[in-house]
């Protein structure tokens, strides 16, 4: 089952795909401990991501908060696919991009190692 599965490390190079043509690359952090993908809410801004299609209450160590959440189109590992972003203020975060289990779970298995 594992031979099916596409490694990623804990940080991976991720494309986002815009609805108006843009395509930018970003370095990603991997965290399986995040039900959702999040993505920076100025990059999602910058590249004319959108519309929010619902809200999303998120628990995280700074506390509760509710986000807005878009669906984006993403490149990982060769793998293109769509899935849901929490948007959220990342700037003082080192990636403005996280892949959370909803984007891990369509084939992808962490290695740590890499």
């Amino acid at each position: 089952m594992a031979s099916k599965r596409i490694i990623v490390g804990l940080s991976e190079k991720v494309r986002i795909f815009s609805g108006n043509g843009k395509k930018k690359l970003f370095r990603s952090k991997i965290d399986t401990g995040a039900s959702k993908s999040s993505l920076d809410l100025a990059l999602a801004d910058e590249m004319g991501l959108g519309p929010i299609i619902k809200s999303k209450i998120i628990k995280s160590a700074h506390g509760t908060k509710l986000r807005p959440v878009i669906e984006a189109e993403i490149e990982i590992a060769g793998k293109r696919l769509k899935s849901e972003f929490t948007l959220a203020d990342r700037t003082h975060m080192k990636y403005r991009v996280l892949i959370g289990v909803n984007v891990l779970k369509h084939g992808f298995l962490v290695d740590p190692s890499r």
